[in-house]
């Protein structure tokens, strides 16, 4: 979908960050490798050993129960839960985490047009702001207002309608880029336009 056309009449545009940003992947397998290292550095055990399985289980199963089907695989102790879940917090990754790159280009345009742009995430805010912090943003931070459903206690359809009432707009003047059944119900409760973010492209 062409995204000048989108957002011609448009005055604000509202994101999710995971997976409609930034692959979230490219965060959890990072994640994975200071684990492993951890690990290595810890117990003596096989860096790149632990960190093949953990990728290979993490592509076919998602990430949930990760640690615990590694701790058995490896017989790593349980008492290292509590490092794997903290880093998945703070972790300093060795990369920057790079926005897709059609996402760059629609965000950069949306800068030129002078449109505002917001970024409204669900999950724990200490690593949604870990993510934001390490994202290779190409100078475009300093355009971005954020907002962290979990810290605020509010359903992401409260916080769409709070954004347009502080901005004088009504629904007719933002559009909301997500990537999940969740984002385009919480839009549809407040009739504000919604796309997928895969469907944008210059």
């Amino acid at each position: 979908m062409d995204a000048y056309q989108l957002v011609a009449d448009k005055q604000a545009v509202i994101f999710e960050l995971d997976d409609v940003l930034y692959p979230e992947k490219d965060y959890l397998l990072q994640v994975y490798y200071l684990f492993a290292q951890f690990i290595e550095y810890s117990e003596l055990k096989n860096a790149q050993a632990i960190l093949g399985f953990m990728k290979n289980e993490f592509e076919q199963n998602g990430p949930g129960n990760l640690f615990e089907k590694t701790a058995a695989a490896f017989d790593i102790d349980l008492k290292y839960q509590h490092n794997f879940d903290l880093l998945h917090l703070n972790a300093r990754l060795p990369l920057k985490l790079l926005l897709f790159k059609n996402m760059l280009e629609f965000m950069q345009g949306l800068v030129v047009d002078r449109k505002k742009i917001f970024i409204v995430t669900a999950g724990n805010p200490e690593q949604q702001l870990n993510k934001i912090k390490q994202t290779e943003w190409n100078g475009l931070e300093q355009y971005l207002t954020v907002f962290f459903a979990d810290e605020l206690k509010q359903q992401k359809s409260e916080i769409f309608q709070n954004i347009l009432n502080d901005n004088n707009l009504s629904t007719k003047d933002a559009l909301v880029v997500g990537a999940s059944n969740f984002d385009a119900q919480q839009s549809k409760l407040i009739n504000l336009p919604y796309i997928v973010s895969l469907e944008i492209y210059k």
